[in-house]
């Protein structure tokens, strides 16, 4: 994705990324209760974080927030842009087709995987005013949906490998220079 379309100068602070390792990563995050300024600037920095970081999604534990957000800024199999945030995401639907397509995340920097993902999916919850939102993804974007809901429920990625692709996952891992 080009750097020219995916910037919001002035807009949000850039937070440092947390990587594999870090228990917040791990824990299921929070319901937001409360939404207000705050909401908004944790979402503003969520985006300029994921700009900066070049990626197509971010959830809130992701830079340290055990809070139910996430932002993305990517492409259907149709090549038509999305981009939002969701408060409090349920992913109601993951189905379709099972593509195993390269992976990756922003807190296992430098790794991707073939990760089996639904080809379509629909995320609900609200936006951060509270006013509900469904949102409904198919291809990469599908793929995206689903990958920050299971952030927010402590999950990454590579949970969701099998065989000797996720033995393959796990020992890059121990041998990557940010794991701990």
């Amino acid at each position: 994705m080009g750097a020219e379309r995916r910037r919001r100068p002035g807009v949000g602070t850039v937070r440092p990324i947390r990587y594999m390792g870090d228990p917040v990563l791990r824990a299921e995050c929070d319901k937001v209760t409360t939404f207000d300024a705050d909401l908004k600037r944790l979402i503003d920095d969520m985006f300029a974080s994921m700009y900066a970081a070049d990626g197509a999604g971010l959830a809130a534990n992701q830079i340290g927030v055990s809070l139910q957000v996430f932002v993305y800024d990517c492409a259907d199999d149709t090549g038509r842009r999305h981009v939002g945030h969701v408060v409090n995401p349920t992913l109601v639907t993951a189905d379709g087709e099972l593509l195993d397509e390269d992976e990756g995340c922003l807190s296992l920097p430098g790794l991707r995987f073939a990760t089996p993902r639904h080809a379509h999916a629909v995320v609900e919850g609200v936006d951060m005013t509270g006013e509900p939102l469904r949102i409904e993804g198919t291809g990469y974007f599908a793929r995206c949906l689903q990958h920050e809901s299971g952030h927010l429920k402590g999950q990454l990625y590579v949970d969701t490998l099998k065989g000797a692709t996720r033995k393959e996952a796990l020992r890059a891992v121990r041998q990557a220079t940010w794991s701990s």
